[in-house]
């Protein structure tokens, strides 16, 4: 084991801020706000800043420098975090002083990206936890007790090794990831299509929301709907009873999910003025982010049996109206800047919709149910495409921590992997 204040297998370089005395030099410096949390950094707002030039050789950032962040953090992220720098283009780049890079001068002894992925393991497990300082507001990693930290002298070729196949679990990891934005941004940009055109090819015809196909209809909700509802009031626990009751984080865009349900018991006769049927809508009516304002989903049968709070607003559609189309058009751009639009500000910062509010919101209308059921069906598909990735990648996230534990504590080591189905990666010896 070699502590981080082992002079001979670590070199500490500081981190600093806008330079003061000329000459100055411009640089890229490296921020809290630039740490992903998964040992990597994300580029996109480093800040660009006049450094002093004194600096240059001594604090500027080599390829596979490790940075701690030293201050930051709060009440659900302690402070410590780590991340193993490679420099994205051919600018200068430096750390801030809310940071300090800890470099592996002796690589024989040590692969930089296996101390990254140590340390950052040692960060999931709550190792900076009781290192943590408070003072002004701000927590402050204690250094001194952090450069106590002991790292494993493997076998360098293991290290690399380790690195190697926890890397490539991290880059599928973060394909999947894109592969999330990238079909997002397909629905996003599907739904302003087949909103505003159609699927018959037609002409289009201006309407007081924009555009749509020349045959469709833009009505106020409360032409498509049998009549609106505001929920239960009932306190709820997490501990089970009767009647599940979705609240707020049970609405997702289009669609219920079923987590962090609440309980609560009533009488049938009461329960029953509450009870969802399929295809209900349900409204989020108060909100302090406006764009979650007025999202909605159709109640599918899944909890069985369940009530709505009273901060969401149950809408119960006509037969020629699909609910799963109005909550797709709701949750499109132009769908959500209608509500944003017609929000009411509260006092204590949140915004609130009523049914009146509700039943005044336009809605692009397809002549037969038969359209919008085909416009349900390719938004849908696209929502299965993003489970997809999104499933994906959670089970690439669970697998990285999961190795990146066993494998940076010796509870598998590398030579035990083929046991376990993964195929060897160690590197071939040299050739005599």
């Amino acid at each position: 084991m070699t502590r981080l204040d082992d002079q001979t297998a670590f070199s500490l370089v500081s981190g600093l801020w806008k330079g003061e005395r000329a000459p100055l030099l411009a640089a890229c410096v490296i921020r809290g706000t630039n740490f992903r949390g998964d040992g990597l950094l994300d580029f996109s707002d480093a800040v660009d800043l006049d450094v002093e030039s004194r600096y240059l050789e001594e604090r500027r950032l080599h390829d596979e420098d490790i940075i701690i962040e030293r201050s930051g953090g709060g009440p659900k992220q302690a402070v410590g975090r780590v991340a193993l720098f490679t420099r994205p283009d051919a600018r200068i780049y430096f750390t801030s002083n809310f940071t300090t890079a800890i470099r592996v001068i002796d690589r024989a002894r040590f692969d930089p990206r296996y101390v990254a992925l140590f340390l950052h393991a040692c960060y999931l497990a709550g190792a900076t936890e009781s290192l943590q300082r408070a003072t002004t507001g701000i927590r402050n990693l204690d250094w001194q007790e952090y450069l106590q930290f002991e790292i494993p002298e493997i076998d360098l070729s293991e290290q690399r090794v380790l690195s190697r196949l926890l890397d490539g679990v991290r880059t599928s990891l973060l394909a999947e990831e894109r592969q999330v934005v990238l079909a997002s941004d397909i629905k996003r940009a599907a739904m302003t299509t087949l909103f505003t055109r159609g699927l018959r090819g037609e002409e289009q015809k201006e309407s007081e929301i924009g555009l749509v196909p020349e045959s469709w209809n833009v009505v106020n909700f409360s032409e498509v709907r049998e009549w609106l509802q505001y929920g239960t009031s009932i306190h709820c626990t997490l501990e089970k009873k009767r009647y599940p009751v979705l609240r707020i984080p049970n609405v997702e865009p289009g669609r219920v999910n079923g987590l962090q349900l609440k309980y609560c018991d009533l009488p049938d006769e009461e329960a029953r003025k509450y009870l969802l049927q399929d295809g209900d809508l349900l409204f989020i009516r108060t909100n302090g982010v406006l764009e979650r304002l007025g999202s909605c989903a159709v109640y599918s049968g899944i909890p069985s049996t369940a009530l709505f709070a009273s901060y969401l607003i149950r809408a119960r559609l006509k037969p020629n109206v699909d609910s799963r189309y109005v909550a797709y058009f709701y949750a499109s751009v132009l769908g959500t800047s209608l509500v944003a639009g017609r929000a009411t500000p509260a006092a204590d910062g949140k915004y609130n919709l009523n049914t009146g509010t509700i039943d005044s919101l336009p809605l692009p209308v397809p002549p037969s149910v038969d359209e919008q059921r085909e416009i349900v069906g390719i938004l849908e598909a696209l929502d299965r495409m993003i489970d997809l990735h999104e499933q994906k990648r959670a089970v690439l996230d669970e697998l990285f921590k999961s190795l990146l534990h066993k494998l940076l504590t010796a509870t598998i080591r590398v030579d035990q992997l083929s046991a376990l189905g993964v195929p060897s990666t160690r590197e071939p010896e040299a050739a005599a």
